[in-house]
C-alpha cells in the first residue's frame, strides 16, 4: 500500500508555535490534505504525551488513530552542540523511558535541549528500536551539517535516515558522496496544522501496512516511493545572502567580501554554500535507490498568488475547500485531478496549477532570512485574462 506521511511536526508545546497543534486539529487537516500518516512530535513532552494518550486510540505496533488519521511517535531534540535530531519511536511508553533518562538542559519545551551528543542520541534510541536522524541537515543555524562535516563525526556510526528540510532537495544532497547510501526524508516541520503548512513537505512510501514495523522496514530499506517538497530556493536560508539588504552572493563572491556586505549587512551561509563546501560533485550522483524528488506548493498558496489575496484569507479558503471538497484531498488537486475538472470550478486556479506541475513558474530565490518568491511567467497570465 501507498502512504503519504509527514513525519515531523511540533506541538501546542514547542516554542513559536500555535495553540491550535492538538490532535484535535491535526487530524482532520492531515486527512483534507491527503496524509494516512503523521509523526506526533514533541513525545517527549509530557504534558503532550498526555494529550496524545487522551486523544488517540492505539491501534497496536506503534500506531495511535484519530479521525481516520494514523499517528506514530516522533520527536525533536536539540543536543549539546545546538544540532537538531529528529527521534521516530515505537510507542509512547518508550518516549517516556527515552526522557527519562536524557540529562536535559530545558524541560519546559515541546524540543528540549538536551546534555548530550549525537552518538549519545542514536544509541539511546537505538536501544529502543527506534529510528534517528539529523533534523533539516543543511540549515545554517541547527543542522549537523553546520557543526560536523561528516555524519560519522556527528554520530560515530550511520544513522537511520537524514532529513532534507526546506532549503536543500535530493539534486542538491546527492553531490554528497557519503550521503549515497542514506534514506532521505522530507518533511513539513509544521508549527501550525493548516493544509499550507502541514503536509508542505511529506514522504511516499510502500508499506505492508500502516505500523511502526513497516515503516522502519520501509525507511530502512529504502523502499520510499517519492520525496514532496518545496522547491529548495523558496527556502529563506537557500542562498548566500545579505541579513540586511538580502543580496544574493555566490559562494566565491562571500569569501572575496569576508562575509560583509557594501550595505554593513553580515553575509549569511545559505545552504547553497555549505554544500558547495560538502560536495564530491558538482553534478548529483543519484544513487539506484534514490526516489524522484517531486517540487511540491500549498495550495492555498497558489491561490494566493493568482488572486494576491493571503493564504487565510476567506477568499482564498472558500476557493480551498471547493476544491478540495470536489476532488478529495490537497495533495489529489495538486497531483492528479484533470485540469479541465479544475478549471470547471476555477480557471484562475486551474492555469496556476497547470503552470505548477509543468515547471515553468518563475522562482526567484530566497536568502539571507527571506523566503524566495514565485511569478507566474508572462505567457500564463496571458492565458488567464484571455
Amino acid at each position: 500500500m501507498i502512504i503519504n506521511a509527514d513525519l515531523h511536526i511540533h506541538s501546542c508545546f514547542s516554542r513559536a508555535t500555535s495553540r491550535n497543534m492538538v490532535i484535535d486539529n491535526i487530524a482532520p487537516q492531515a486527512r483534507l490534505k491527503g496524509l494516512q500518516l503523521v509523526g506526533t512530535g514533541d513525545a517527549l513532552h509530557p504534558g503532550w504525551r498526555k494529550i496524545i494518550a487522551e486523544s488517540t486510540e492505539y491501534e497496536g505496533d506503534g500506531i495511535y488513530g484519530r479521525d481516520e488519521c494514523s499517528f506514530v511517535i516522533t520527536a525533536e531534540v536539540e543536543d549539546s552542540r545546538r544540532v537538531h535530531h529528529l527521534l521516530i519511536l515505537p510507542s509512547l511508553e518508550a518516549a517516556e523511558e527515552i526522557a527519562g533518562r536524557m540529562p536535559s538542559a530545558s524541560t519546559t519545551d515541546g524540543r528540549p535541549r538536551v546534555r548530550m551528543n549525537g552518538a549519545q542520541i542514536l544509541e539511546l534510541v537505538h536501544e529502543y528500536d527506534g529510528m534517528a536522524g539529523p533534523s533539516h541537515a543543511f540549515t545554517p543555524w541547527t543542522s549537523m551539517y553546520k557543526s560536523y562535516d561528516s555524519y560519522m563525526d556527528c554520530y560515530g556510526a550511520r544513522p537511520d535516515f537524514l532529513e532534507l528540510g526546506l532549503s536543500a532537495d535530493t539534486d542538491m544532497a546527492d553531490k554528497i558522496a557519503e550521503l549515497a547510501d542514506i534514506p532521505f526524508l522530507t518533511n513539513s516541520d509544521a508549527h501550525s496544522p493548516w493544509p499550507h503548512r502541514l503536509g508542505r513537505e511529506f514522504n511516499q512510501f510502500e508499506m505492508e501496512d500502516v505500523s511502526f514495523t513497516s515503516l522502519r522496514r520501509a525507511i530502512g530499506k529504502c523502499r520510499i516511493r517519492a520525496n514532496y517538497g518545496l522547491d529548495p530556493r523558496l527556502g529563506k536560508y537557500h542562498m548566500t545572502a545579505c541579513t540586511r539588504c538580502y543580496r544574493i552572493y555566490s559562494p566565491e563572491e562571500a569569501l572575496e567580501m569576508d562575509m560583509r556586505c557594501p550595505c554593513g549587512g553580515k553575509i549569511k551561509k545559505g545552504v547553497d554554500y555549505r554544500i558547495y563546501e560538502l560536495s564530491t560533485w558538482d553534478e548529483p550522483h543519484h544513487p539506484p535507490h534514490r526516489p524522484p524528488y517531486v517540487h511540491l506548493m500549498p495550495l492555498a498558496e497558489i491561490i494566493g498568488m493568482k488572486y494576491d489575496k493571503g493564504v487565510t484569507t476567506k477568499f482564498v479558503q472558500g476557493i480551498w475547500e471547493k476544491l478540495v471538497g470536489e476532488f478529495g484531498t490537497e495533495i489529489r488537486v495538486l497531483l492528479d485531478a484533470p485540469l479541465e475538472d479544475i478549471a470547471a470550478l476555477d480557471t484562475g486556479v486551474a492555469v496556476a496549477v497547470e503552470a505548477f506541475r509543468n515547471g515553468s513558474l518563475i522562482v526567484i530565490p530566497g536568502g539571507g532570512g527571506k523566503y524566495g518568491e514565485i511569478r507566474f511567467p508572462a505567457e500564463t497570465l496571458d492565458a488567464y485574462f484571455r
